[in-house]
């Protein structure tokens, strides 16, 4: 018999319309919850009850509190939702949920609303807002570029920017551009499909096709924005971690006035054979600098299924290990100089 002492609390929904977003399909968040947390978690009225070990109860009140507070917002949980509710309270921020209740990103062309979702996203934006050029780095699955093109968007139809433009370094296919069959714009559209499938959905394919058309959106490979001043531009620089630090520089120093600029870049996937990234490089040297923010998001951002956020997490985790192994021991000669560990 356990002598684990445990304990009851109670979190009131307030409404069932709440009570049925957060329970979910089948009761299936509800039961996600309590098999992460190990709690016996059920339904009393239009409150749940919560019995476990103190600490999980404490840690579910929390989780269950961030749902409800999501519920309030109209949007759909899923079980997504409720593990990164599980991870803000584990980290004690489950009450920074509430930012995400303040206003909408962008409208798609259908009049779908689209918000952050992360916490992390949530600062991501703000820096947009904010700053005149932003590193957006992070796993794949966090909305780093979607994000982007929907404040690109945003500041196009308010008429903040004359056009938007979109680059990135074409080597993930390690093919070079001039070898691929057609015009330029067919070379670099299989390189662009994430931006430009965001700016259909955002604008609507008849008024992305004018936009094109006459030059409001622009498409071009990274080694095509040499020689040029980018002026009333949103500027989104995808796939940055495949930068050399010649191409970021030269990127960076093409920014004329009134244009914001957004880099994005997963540093996990770097595909430069040895060399080394201009992404780690910038974020490095110019993090400090006025008018420049640097935001990381994690695998905790990340808003696909919950199974990609346990694979970035477990590479994660390998690299720390691959990493942790790599590290030089001392020599039996510097144990006895006493130089071990300086």
């Amino acid at each position: 018999m356990s002598n684990v002492k445990k304990t009851t609390e109670t979190v009131d929904a307030k409404s069932l319309d709440r009570l049925s977003r957060v329970l979910g399909t089948f009761d299936e968040n509800l039961n996600f919850l309590g098999r992460e947390l190990h709690l016996v978690a059920y339904v009393d009225g239009v409150k749940i009850r919560l019995e476990g070990k103190q600490e999980d109860v404490a840690l579910g009140k929390q989780a269950l509190t961030a749902l409800i507070t999501l519920a309030e917002t109209g949007e759909t949980l899923d079980t997504g939702r409720v593990a990164y509710c599980i991870e803000l309270a584990r980290e004690g921020r489950a009450e920074e949920i509430e930012v995400l209740d303040e206003g909408v990103v962008a409208i798609t062309a259908r009049g779908k609303q689209i918000k952050c979702k992360t916490v992390g996203q949530k600062a991501y934006v703000d820096a947009i807002k904010r700053n005149t050029v932003v590193f957006g780095v992070g796993p794949a699955g966090t909305g780093k570029t979607y994000l982007a093109v929907c404040m690109a968007v945003s500041a196009f139809k308010s008429k903040q920017v004359e056009k938007i433009i979109l680059t990135r370094p074409a080597v993930e296919a390690g093919e070079k551009l001039g070898f691929l069959p057609g015009d330029l714009q067919t070379k670099v559209d299989p390189y662009l499909r994430p931006l430009y499938d965001a700016l259909q959905e955002l604008l609507g394919l008849e008024t992305y096709g004018k936009l094109m058309e006459r030059g409001a959106i622009e498409v071009a490979p990274l080694a095509y924005m040499r020689g040029r001043t980018l002026s009333n531009a949103f500027i989104i620089l995808d796939e940055a971690q495949n930068t050399t630090k010649e191409q970021m520089k030269m990127f960076l120093t093409r920014m004329g006035e009134g244009s914001k600029t957004v880099v994005t870049g997963d540093v996990t996937q770097i595909d430069l054979d040895g060399k080394a990234s201009g992404l780690v490089h910038a974020t490095k040297i110019l993090e400090d600098v006025e008018g420049i923010a640097v935001c990381k998001l994690t695998s905790k951002d990340v808003v696909r299924h919950p199974l990609v956020m346990r694979i970035i997490r477990a590479y994660e985790k390998d690299t720390e290990r691959t990493e942790k192994h790599k590290r030089p021991r001392p020599t039996g000669k510097d144990r006895v100089n006493g130089t071990e560990g300086e």
